[in-house]
């Protein structure tokens, strides 16, 4: 069982992670980051990657991918809430995302780019 973070960890650990794109997550001890790669292949790439960081750690997210967007969200559930696995995976995964563009405003709909594509197709403006 982890423990979850103190105080201290907290403001040592969070900002320089919201520095690179984490956010928290409305009404959990969570916290989320949204990749956009320029294909599916790179965001698969990088789901895999992951996912052998994350059995590495022992330590597994929650994840979805549609087409090149890879969203996470990395909590402890055992803590329950925020513990240092989370910062060592969120560290980790920060170093696969190669030059994908970050999503910071995580308010916005993800879109990925088969929606663009295909809004592009209907003469639509980019959603």
């Amino acid at each position: 069982m982890a423990d979850p973070l103190s105080n201290d960890e907290r403001k040592e650990h969070l900002p320089k992670l919201g520095e690179s794109g984490w956010g928290a997550v409305p009404n959990r001890d969570a916290i989320r980051k949204i990749w956009k790669f320029k294909s599916f292949s790179e965001a698969w790439a990088f789901m895999s990657r992951a996912a052998l960081a994350a059995e590495k750690l022992n330590h597994h997210p929650e994840w979805s991918n549609v087409y090149n967007v890879v969203d996470v969200t990395l909590t402890t559930h055992d803590a329950p809430g925020l513990s240092m696995l989370d910062v060592t995976l969120a560290k980790r995964l920060d170093t696969y995302g190669g030059a994908a563009e970050i999503q910071r405003d995580h308010s916005e709909p993800v879109a990925c780019l088969c929606e663009l594509q295909s809004a592009r197709k209907r003469g639509a403006k980019r959603p």
